[in-house]
């Protein structure tokens, strides 16, 4: 799935794991995911060698675009914090905040997304046990549009973190699906009995349409 028009942002080069060409999930949905296009399976073992210096930590550069994050330094000196373009308060810029940032405003200055309808770690209660949706994209009337489950860049997108996104699907049923590292993303539209994968993110205008 690319987030622009450019060729570099395409993802090739994975070889689809044989379990991908179908995936049933069976929770009492008949529904299933249907994978073709090679580019979700194991990553790499090196990440790029390539890093962003931010005080004392270090961050890979994401395959998503660049923004202006307004960061400074942690009280104690050792780590970076900044302000999360949501929760209206200041984080630490671990590596999956690095990459929830970077989502945050892909979705909002690229897509249109607003950020007053965007929910950051939504609290799901899935069987009894608390659970968080990384990020949830909401229309004016409360209706969830897209859901997105992040990984830090060092973790790869398997089916463990596919599987998870689907248990998250039980209870917030979006229409749209993606899960990121950062370097690599997975999307999937959801049209109420079964998952299409996606080329790209339909903007927030054409999902309003």
């Amino acid at each position: 799935m690319k987030y622009g028009s450019s060729p570099c942002n395409r993802y090739t080069g994975f070889n689809e794991p044989a379990w991908m060409s179908r995936i049933t999930w069976r929770c009492g949905m008949p529904t299933k995911i249907e994978c073709g296009c090679g580019i979700f399976g194991p990553m790499a073992q090196e990440l790029p060698t390539a890093r962003i210096q931010l005080g004392p930590c270090t961050y890979v550069p994401l395959n998503l675009p660049p923004f202006q994050l307004k960061w400074q330094m942690s009280s104690d000196g050792k780590g970076v914090v900044a302000p999360c373009l949501v929760r209206k308060k200041t984080v630490a810029l671990e590596p999956e905040e690095w990459v929830r940032q970077h989502w945050l405003h892909y979705l909002s200055s690229d897509l249109g997304y607003p950020l007053s309808l965007t929910s950051v770690e939504l609290p799901l209660d899935l069987n009894g046990q608390a659970q968080f949706a990384d990020v949830v994209c909401h229309n004016p009337d409360g209706q969830a549009l897209l859901m997105v489950e992040l990984k830090r860049p060092d973790v790869a997108l398997s089916r463990a973190v596919l599987d998870q996104i689907l248990r998250y699907h039980l209870e917030v049923r979006t229409p749209l699906l993606v899960i990121s590292n950062g370097l690599h993303h997975q999307g999937y539209r959801f049209d109420g009995t079964q998952f299409t994968l996606l080329d790209s993110i339909p903007s927030y205008a054409e999902m309003n349409a």
